[in-house]
């Protein structure tokens, strides 16, 4: 029994943990420092939900003449903790501009980003090393409490569609016992 127990526990951690989180401080955008092969020339800030978020970069003239390529991948994370997997952007090339956009959904609380440099030597660089740069939602929620612009005071969002943060939480947590208690269920009853 101790055995189900532990298998239990190590599921319900996993469920829990979010996937990824926003460096730094709740709220505010984490920014490239100066030392990327790029510059941030056009960024929407706040996101807002089901509204277009873009951002526009722009290669150093050095990294440019070097052959230098970027794929830029994004995430996004919700209210509820979950972050979906990154995703790898088609971003419009214009020489040495590299924009695209997305729409988050209703719930989001921010949108990772970064950058991975590849040279014409095939080395290749993540910006940030090991992280994400951060755009913040206009409405977020982080460790119990409620930010951004369209955050209401008493908590929650101005926009009637936000949804309550953790209840998709909470329905997986009580499938999950549903299905463990079945399957005890079941073994007590073969024996």
């Amino acid at each position: 029994m101790g055995r189900k127990t532990l298998v239990v526990a190590v599921l319900l951690l996993t469920i829990l943990a979010p996937n990824s989180s926003a460096a730094g401080e709740a709220g505010v955008d984490t920014n490239p420092d100066g030392d990327e092969p790029f510059s941030v020339v056009e960024r929407t800030t706040p996101s807002v939900d089901k509204e277009k978020w873009s951002l526009t970069i722009e290669m150093d003239q050095e990294a440019y003449d070097n052959g230098t390529t970027f794929k830029i991948t994004t995430q996004i994370c919700t209210n509820d903790g979950v972050c979906d997997p990154p995703v790898t952007m088609d971003a419009e090339i214009d020489d040495r501009l590299h924009t695209i956009s997305l729409s988050p959904p209703s719930d989001h609380s921010y949108v990772n980003w970064r950058v991975k440099a590849t040279d014409s030597d095939g080395n290749s660089t993540n910006h940030p090393h090991g992280d994400w740069f951060t755009t913040w939602s206009s409405c977020w929620y982080t460790d119990g409490t409620w930010g951004g612009i369209d955050s209401q005071s008493d908590g929650g969002c101005s926009d009637d569609s936000e949804e309550t943060p953790g209840f998709t939480t909470t329905l997986t947590l009580a499938a999950i016992t549903f299905a463990v208690a079945t399957v005890v269920k079941r073994k007590v009853y073969q024996k």
